[in-house]
């Protein structure tokens, strides 16, 4: 084997590690997402309609409804237990015409590599969500 060759193949090895990684930390957080969703309809707490942020600063409609994880509601979770970062690019039909988003694989760390604050561990966020909608 060429020089080359193993390198590009300790490079596909590298990938492949990080993907199964990458899946394995989507399947631990979409179990603690489920679990949120049980308790989140268990307490009766209904989900708002959900909005997305697009990259000028507007808000606008998305059409999906669910509780928003973070103060800037830029991650929500439907009840269906998907996952959603509310950040999308649009133009200025946007604001009359919404966005469509797609479910993103959920991740054990909110934010990761952002400013103090505005990251953290899933876990903690789905608890102060779950206080922010049942606080009566």
């Amino acid at each position: 084997m060429t020089d080359e060759s193993q390198r590009q193949a300790d490079a596909r090895r590298r990938h492949e590690l990080a993907e199964a990684a990458a899946r394995a930390e989507a399947a631990s957080a979409q179990e603690k997402l489920d679990a949120f969703v049980a308790r989140m309809q268990a307490a009766d707490a209904a989900p708002e309609p959900l909005t997305a942020s697009l990259l000028s600063g507007r808000r606008v409609k998305t059409g999906l409804a669910g509780w928003y994880l973070n103060n800037a509601r830029t991650v929500a979770v439907t009840p269906d237990g998907s996952y959603y970062l509310l950040v999308a690019s649009g133009s200025a039909l946007a604001r009359f015409t919404g966005v469509t988003l797609q479910p993103s694989a959920p991740t054990l760390v909110i934010g990761r590599g952002a400013r103090d604050g505005e990251s953290g561990d899933l876990t903690d966020f789905l608890e102060r969500a779950f206080v922010r909608y049942t606080a009566t």
